[in-house]
């Protein structure tokens, strides 16, 4: 899959499947100083993935600083033709003050064996 550069950062789009329902996420950033792949709470909630009473929030903190999040396990995140079943992805506001609608962290990229090829600015999964 080709990866698009945005301000000289790596970005994808993702197809988050749950429950039955599919959005197509675009502008995610590829993030491997990322530990966690979290999503725009606006994207997600297209396909009816909103806070429930029972989530229990955490705080994440990265370089563009803290966000509170809560996690859910979701039936497929796909990038290209490639996706893990059975995920959990964190969600949150996504608030950094660019564009960005979710970053795509290692959990999500070791899991599917990601191999970058930033001369290509390609993505390809081993692993799904």
């Amino acid at each position: 899959m080709q990866l698009t550069l945005q301000d000289d950062l790596p970005f994808v789009s993702v197809v988050l499947q749950f429950r039955g329902a599919a959005v197509e996420i675009p502008d995610v950033l590829v993030d491997t100083g990322s530990g966690g792949t979290v999503l725009a709470a606006d994207w997600v909630a297209r396909v009816g993935l909103n806070p429930e009473p029972t989530d229990v929030l955490h705080t994440i903190h990265g370089v563009g600083g803290m966000e509170v999040v809560f996690a859910r396990r979701v039936e497929r995140p796909v990038v290209g033709d490639d996706g893990l079943t059975n995920f959990e992805v964190e969600v949150g506001g996504m608030l950094y003050g660019f564009a960005i609608n979710g970053i795509l962290g290692m959990d999500f990229l070791t899991q599917a064996g990601a191999v970058i090829d930033l001369n290509a600015l390609s993505i390809e999964f081993t692993s799904t």
